[in-house]
């Protein structure tokens, strides 16, 4: 059965988000950017007939920029709902050392080749803060992922891809710690581990407050994760340095 489209399923989740603004509480707008790196990029499709090949270690991956964007809404001062879209594409180029057989496809030996890896996100999540104090805060949900990735070859000859767009349950998880008056420690993310797969997106920060409402932040972000199936075998590590900010509005 054929997968709704994301964007169609992202809209839905704002008008839903929209809401909640019956209910007294604070918007806040949480931006970040940087840059994005491979650690290591493994691929194989189909899973089991494929070609196992690295868009890290047999192409050379480029560092590239990314954003993301969170919008959210925190009420009974417990209670959080946020909306993430996270886009990232990265591109990969070299001259392919051994055959490579992709999805319906052989590349040669000898070729000039251009993988390309998107795993764009939309993420739904609710929190909870089980710790509520002056300079801690600690809060534990649930995110409803949407996930659209795909990987595609191309040489002078020919190209072949491989899509999937699907949603994934992952648990959401946020530690505000702040360690002075204006600098604090912060440690969020989403992860989870099945037979299927995993995924794993989680920042470590510094804090600045630059007044109750607007603080910036800076740190290192990891995303990792992957699956393994007939489909496709694919592992993947992208290393984040990140700076972004969170503006609380009234």
């Amino acid at each position: 059965m054929r997968t709704k489209n994301p964007y169609k399923i992202f809209l839905t989740f704002v008008i839903i988000f929209s809401g909640t603004s019956l209910i007294r509480g604070q918007v806040f707008l949480d931006v970040e950017t940087g840059f994005a790196a491979t650690g290591y990029n493994d691929v194989r499709v189909p899973g089991t007939s494929g070609t196992i090949f690295s868009l890290k270690d047999d192409l050379d991956a480029r560092t590239d920029l990314f954003y993301r964007i969170r919008t959210g809404y925190i009420f009974n001062d417990r209670h959080t709902l946020s909306l993430l879209f996270a886009p990232l594409t990265i591109e990969s180029k070299g001259i392919n050392a051994f055959d490579i057989y992709f999805q319906d496809q052989t590349f040669n030996s000898g070729e000039d080749i251009t993988g390309t890896y998107k795993f764009n996100s939309y993420r739904f999540t609710y929190r909870y803060d089980l710790v509520r104090k002056d300079k801690t805060r600690f809060g534990i949900g649930f995110t409803a992922k949407i996930r659209d990735a795909m990987i595609r070859l191309g040489s002078p000859s020919t190209s072949s891809e491989i899509k999937n767009l699907g949603f994934v349950p992952i648990i959401n998880f946020r530690l505000d710690w702040q360690t002075g008056e204006k600098i604090g420690l912060l440690f969020e993310g989403d992860a989870l581990a099945a037979p299927q797969g995993r995924a794993e997106d989680v920042l470590l920060a510094v804090t600045y407050n630059v007044s109750n409402n607007f603080r910036f932040k800076a740190g290192y972000r990891i995303l990792e994760g992957g699956a393994d199936n007939d489909e496709v075998y694919n592992f993947a590590l992208i290393n984040y340095g990140a700076i972004g900010f969170v503006w609380l509005m009234k």
